[in-house]
């Protein structure tokens, strides 16, 4: 089989929800949530076998709702939160959870895929993330370096900083602060930085991207129309610490400096429909990984703002003078556009475990894991 060659999983629910499981960084394994109205949802732990090409899972149930996010503690393996929906006094409003998977879902206790008839295990809720009175919950987001224990979760227009206590039983909020402004101002989605020693987040609201100081949960930077539409996704260059990336319903992907926020530093625009996601690789940050509501997953090579801008630096004195000349700058180019989705791509995402390694996951329940290209792979090594 060739090694670049796709794998596809499929869920019987549709499914919104991706992360990787970022404590795990020998395993290559990815949390999927479901969104079923009919049936209780589920949590499906996927482990992929790099040696053999196949998919081993997991089946957790969520009784609690519909789940619209998902993302795994830096800290601690079997921990994780959800936004989920549920319907309270007739209103239907998103809670955010803190869980824990069974003990017994260590590696190699899987079913195999006939199993199916299998009872499922159920998760462990450790705490809620605030009281309704907060608002509908966007997003929760773990403190990247941390140990686990602090989380920001928005809500409406609230941003709330959570303490978790005794071993995430208990969550304290913090600190919290508001958008201000007119109208039903709502968070869509937010991203904490890896740097400056994990004090800043960023926010997305409408238009708007917005970074915020967890210290005095104080605004410091705003870019008023980061897109011409809704923001979906953001994340920020893990080797770069000003650098950003947005995406969004107006089909572009922009990548910001934090620092001069008049003008995004660079704009893709490849995909024909909304963007939902945008992910740097964690090692090789001029790898970008996009998803969107075209079906399509685009992987970019942006290295021109990337941490090695002119590749692998060589020392002059072993260059012929031919080489010299053909030292031209390595130009930002797509590297593969991947259509194994045939319904809108709501979540893309990279293993933490294998660089080179990522899943995306379309609304009909499509879950497929590629790989970068080899070619390419052994130059970014090379």
């Amino acid at each position: 089989m060739e090694d670049d060659a796709p794998v596809i999983y499929g869920l019987e629910f549709q499914a919104r929800a991706l992360t990787p499981q970022t404590a795990e960084t020998d395993a290559i394994r990815f949390l999927v949530g479901t969104q079923s109205l009919k049936y209780d949802n589920q949590i499906h732990v996927i482990d992929f076998d790099d040696e053999n090409n196949i998919i081993n899972k997991n089946v957790l149930l969520h009784q609690a709702g519909e789940i619209w996010h998902i993302s795994a503690s830096p800290a601690d393996k079997g921990v994780l939160a959800t936004c989920y929906n549920k319907t309270a006094d007739g209103k239907v409003v998103t809670c955010a959870a803190v869980w824990r998977m069974p003990a017994e879902l260590e590696p190699g206790g899987h079913e195999s895929p006939e199993d199916a008839a299998s009872p499922a295990h159920a998760l462990e809720l450790l705490c809620h993330l605030g009281p309704a009175a907060h608002g509908s919950t966007a997003c929760v987001a773990w403190e990247p370096a941390g140990d686990g224990k602090r989380v920001i979760s928005l809500a409406d227009n609230h941003i709330l900083l959570w303490d978790l206590q005794e071993s995430s039983s208990q969550a304290v909020l913090a600190s919290s602060a508001s958008l201000e402004g007119k109208g039903q101002l709502k968070f869509t989605t937010g991203r904490w930085s890896p740097h400056h020693n994990c004090t800043q987040v960023a926010t997305a609201n409408d238009t708007a991207v917005r970074g915020w100081d967890t210290r005095t949960m104080s605004q410091i930077y705003c870019i008023e129309s980061a897109h011409g539409q809704l923001v979906r996704d953001l994340d920020f260059n893990p080797n770069k610490q000003y650098y950003l990336a947005s995406c969004g319903d107006d089909c572009r992907v922009k990548f910001w400096d934090t620092r001069n926020v008049t003008e995004p530093v660079k704009t893709l625009e490849e995909h024909s429909h909304w963007v939902w996601g945008v992910r740097y690789n964690h090692s090789h940050d001029q790898l970008v990984l996009t998803g969107s509501s075209d079906s399509r997953v685009i992987l970019s090579n942006m290295v021109s703002i990337s941490s090695e801008p002119f590749g692998h630096l060589v020392d002059d004195d072993d260059l012929s003078e031919q080489e010299e000349r053909s030292q031209e700058p390595p130009q930002d180019s797509v590297i593969a556009t991947y259509e194994e989705h045939e319904d809108s791509v709501y979540a893309v995402d990279w293993s933490s475990a294998d660089p080179w390694l990522f899943a995306s996951l379309s609304y009909d329940g499509r879950l497929v894991i590629n790989r970068v290209p080899r070619a390419l792979k052994y130059h970014i090594l090379l």
